[in-house]
């Protein structure tokens, strides 16, 4: 029965130890089973084989034979068994004649075969009158009567209570043997399961402790190198990850809580001021008004740009960035390039754009190229230029002439949140950078930002592909692959 009830689901239930030494016993038990039935056997295959050798050289010499001839006629009755082997001599109507120191073995068919000259000899086993089972082994054997010689068949026969008392002896200890030897092997494997199953129990409280306290910071003391140590480390890594996961996490909802105040207290305080006004019924100068409600939209158009970035960033690193397209990289800066002019109507935004088509996200690659642009306007002095390239060999550069970015703050531009202390009062959450990274990355490229001669900040971006698109795609646009 192997139901909710049967042994297996009651194995199941046992603990992991406690299985595991009844295994061990069990395998043990049947090793030593098999084994001991072996030798049992092999034991009798070479007793039995040591007693026939012993019965075909054992010759039943001329006065045994007389003296079982002598008998022929006379009552059977028990011998004395007093010699080494029965002798009879079995006569072809299947009757016999037992010589006086033997056991009377009751004559078999094997027997008569030999008597008849059917059978040159015969080897089985018979039972005496008495019941005692004993191997018989009969043979014509010459025997001189006057000046004749005659063929007689002669059985010599021992009994099989010497092999079978040996057997049981050997099946006793065989017993007592496998006995000791299971008991052993459940002692030693309760004692392998409890020290192999060691380092289990301390990753099974470390666990333990982390689902009950949250306590990521636990650490599993690993030795070796099996199985058990690659599962510690493994466990290290993990809680590790993790840990690193919540921080990033934590301080993650730190950061943008402190972004979204700013705006949120600016927003808040506007429209606490328009609402007093009308409170009051003290109008608000219509500049100040005017002024009021372009803040406000500001602010609006600045929350609104937070969450979209938060958005971006809340999906994981690996996360599907969607469907990869031969994209005409020179295609999407052109429209790139068309945002920033309106955001700096003011500017000279000048753009030298090579073929270059890569493998991308349209819309995703679309909007980090905006977010380098729109650093590059954010920065820029009023009247300024921005100049932008793509060469033929596709190193797009973003090159601006604003204040740049000093040598010590560049390793920090691409952080979530990262703003640089000069640029504080400047709109923006510190997330565009990072959102750019991270797009760029997907797609087998990079940006590196690094200081312009004669002051600015150039951000270089490099995206493998060809100057040419592939066959399947055409020169004006993109299609999958």
């Amino acid at each position: 029965m192997t139901g909710p009830t049967g042994p297996l689901h009651r194995l199941r239930t046992l603990p992991l130890r406690s299985r595991l030494a009844l295994l061990v016993a069990t395998a043990v038990a049947v090793a030593v089973a098999v084994a001991a039935v072996a030798c049992w056997l092999l034991t009798r295959t070479q007793l039995e084989s040591d007693l026939d050798n012993s019965l075909r050289n054992t010759s039943a010499g001329e006065p045994s034979v007389r003296d079982a001839l002598n008998n022929c006629g006379a009552p059977t009755r028990p011998g004395n068994g007093t010699g080494f082997a029965y002798v009879q001599v079995v006569l072809s109507d299947g009757s016999r004649c037992v010589a006086s120191f033997s056991e009377p073995v009751k004559v078999q068919p094997q027997d008569v075969g030999v008597a008849t000259g059917t059978l040159r000899e015969s080897l089985h086993n018979s039972v005496t009158d008495s019941g005692a089972k004993v191997r018989v082994f009969t043979k014509a054997t010459p025997y001189r009567t006057g000046a004749q010689v005659a063929q007689v068949a002669v059985s010599v026969s021992r009994p099989l209570a010497e092999i079978d008392a040996s057997l049981n002896r050997l099946a006793l200890l065989l017993t007592a043997v496998a006995g000791v030897g299971v008991l052993g092997a459940g002692a030693a494997g309760l004692w392998v399961a409890r020290s192999g199953l060691r380092p289990v129990d301390g990753l099974t409280r470390a666990v333990e402790h982390v689902a009950r306290t949250e306590d990521l910071a636990v650490r599993i003391p690993v030795e070796g190198e099996d199985e058990i140590a690659r599962l510690s480390r493994s466990f290290n890594s993990m809680t590790a990850a993790l840990a690193s996961s919540r921080d990033r996490q934590s301080q993650l909802i730190a950061d943008a809580g402190h972004e979204l105040r700013t705006p949120l207290t600016s927003l808040r305080t506007n429209i606490e001021l328009l609402a007093r006004s009308e409170e009051t019924g003290r109008a608000i100068p219509p500049d100040d008004r005017k002024a009021l409600m372009a803040s406000v939209k500001a602010q609006m158009t600045e929350l609104a740009a937070l969450i979209g970035d938060l958005q971006e960033l809340s999906r994981p690193d690996a996360a599907d960035p969607g469907p990869l397209q031969v994209v005409a990289l020179h295609h999407v800066v052109e429209s790139a390039l068309d945002r920033a002019r309106l955001r700096g109507p003011d500017l000279t935004i000048g753009a030298e754009l090579n073929p270059w088509y890569v493998r991308a996200e349209p819309a995703a690659l679309e909007r980090a190229l905006v977010n380098v642009l729109d650093n590059a306007v954010k920065f820029s002095p009023a009247g300024g230029s921005v100049e932008v390239s793509l060469t033929a060999g596709g190193e797009l550069t973003v090159r601006d002439h604003g204040p740049g970015i000093p040598a010590d703050e560049l390793p920090h531009v691409f952080e979530r949140f990262w703003r640089s202390p000069s640029a504080r009062a400047l709109p923006g959450s510190g997330l565009g950078l990072s959102i750019v990274a991270r797009t760029l990355q997907q797609t087998g490229g990079e940006i590196v930002l690094r200081q312009a001669a004669g002051g600015g900040t150039a951000a270089v971006i490099r995206i493998p592909g060809a100057p040419t698109p592939p066959p399947e795609t055409t020169g004006t646009g993109s299609r999958d692959f």
